[in-house]
């Protein structure tokens, strides 16, 4: 098994489900990231890589010899800018190098990851069949990804699985995001400011979410894949949530500041994972 991305907030869960279901691991990682895989994953072979957008497909090609499948978590994701940034458009031909590196590599399985930003929002039920119309630089990267990797694997012996992601939460998590936000504010006993919290989203923890991507190897499930829970949560609820474990709804304070603009009102998934045995 190849890995991108493997040492960020979702890659981390994936490699964590591989290693426990016995996988070999090729992990490919920046070299400030090496070190600490390499503790966390004592057997796995590291292919340092200070950009691997700009590789070629033939640097590919080697990199993924004797490669069964490969699960790409790898993107831009900078919390500042990521949903408009131009780094979005290198992720796209990054990966399609990548792609054709791991078809002449004899690759079997390619596991891409995109987004619901990807589906036409907002919308309580998103189908794989929902109709897209990214609003993001971002969300458009990735659905042009999802498409030209479609188009152009259909026509190789590589199976294709695209696993869109909702509303991920738990360890690991940027510091700036509503979950690391909520638990930094209630353990030091300071008032969390919020909007209303009437939006609705899909929640599922991260542990949760890279154990089912990792499990496609399994499955063999190919396609556009929704990894969510299927369930609506408004944003209010889910802060309430995170502050009953510590007793403390009384430091939530909701509606102090406006949602931004292009915040959907509601982006609510329909499961369609083949659960592994």
């Amino acid at each position: 098994m190849l890995v991108t991305g493997a040492s960020g907030f979702v890659g981390t869960q994936i490699v964590n489900r591989l290693a426990r279901k016995g996988h070999d691991l090729r992990l490919v990682c920046r070299p400030p990231s090496a070190r600490k895989l390499a503790s966390s994953f004592a057997g796995a072979t590291l292919l340092e890589c200070e950009d691997l957008f700009a590789q070629s497909a033939d640097d590919w090609a080697e990199r993924c010899n004797g490669v069964d499948a490969i699960i790409h978590a790898a993107w831009y994701v900078n919390p500042a800018d990521y949903l408009d940034s131009e780094k979005n458009a290198d992720c796209v031909s990054g990966t399609f190098r990548m792609a054709q590196g791991a078809v002449r590599a004899g690759v079997r399985h390619f596991v891409g990851i995109g987004t619901c930003m990807e589906y036409a929002l907002p919308s309580e039920r998103l189908d794989i069949n929902a109709p897209t119309g990214p609003s993001t630089v971002y969300g458009g990267c990735k659905l042009a990804t999802f498409d030209i990797l479609d188009n152009f694997l259909k026509s190789t012996q590589v199976d294709f699985s695209w696993c869109r992601l909702f509303y991920l939460f738990g360890e690991g998590e940027n510091e700036k995001r509503l979950y690391p936000y909520l638990k930094r504010c209630l353990e030091a006993g300071e008032t969390a400011r919020l909007g209303a919290g009437t939006q609705l989203r899909d929640y599922m923890n991260v542990a949760d979410a890279g154990a089912r991507i990792a499990d496609v190897i399994d499955t063999g499930q190919t396609g556009a894949i929704n990894i969510c829970s299927g369930l609506p949560v408004s944003i209010r609820q889910f802060a309430e949530g995170v502050a009953d474990r510590y007793g403390r709804r009384d430091l939530l304070e909701f509606g102090a500041h406006q949602p931004h603009p292009r915040d959907p009102s509601a982006v609510v998934g329909v499961p369609n994972f083949a659960g592994a045995e």
